[in-house]
């Protein structure tokens, strides 16, 4: 066996060994998510509450399952890419997962500390806003200024 066709293969083993790990994180959070919803339910807890926590949950685990798929799909194959353009094709799905679970918390904390007539902390769900924002924009830059082929 060559010295690169050794690397691939290692390069092989460790994807698909991360990306089932990142699998399981990913259905172990589905998991949890549910019990937690179910116990929360039961001890009383406002519907409204339970949900929210729930879908803010179910967006981690989908950005987990993402990063699973990125690297089981780039990493796990025999056929090398080049860096650019497996960023270019990988990257938007994996950011714009982010973006959305950032946006989210934010606007969760938003409406969570108005409820509460907490105004004065909501310079924290306004930064991750902003920071979502950002994130978007440098994604943007990136594939405008980034070679297509």
């Amino acid at each position: 066996m060559t010295d690169a066709s050794s690397n691939f293969s290692i390069q092989r083993i460790f994807a698909k060994t991360f990306a089932y790990i990142f699998f399981g994180l990913s259905a172990a959070i589905v998991l949890s998510t549910f019990t937690s919803a179910f116990g929360n339910i039961f001890n009383g807890d406002e519907i409204t509450s339970v949900i929210i926590q729930m879908v803010n949950t179910s967006i981690i685990a989908i950005a987990v399952f993402e990063l699973a798929i990125v690297i089981n799909k780039e990493y796990g194959d025999d056929n090398g890419h080049d860096v650019v353009h497996m960023l270019r094709r990988t990257l938007p799905r994996f950011i714009g997962t982010v973006c959305v679970a950032l946006s989210l918390e934010g606007l969760i904390m938003v409406i969570k500390y108005s409820q509460l007539d907490l105004a004065g902390n909501l310079y924290y769900p306004v930064a991750i806003i902003i920071s979502a924002a950002f994130l978007l924009i440098a994604l943007g830059v990136f594939l405008k200024f980034s070679p297509t082929e």
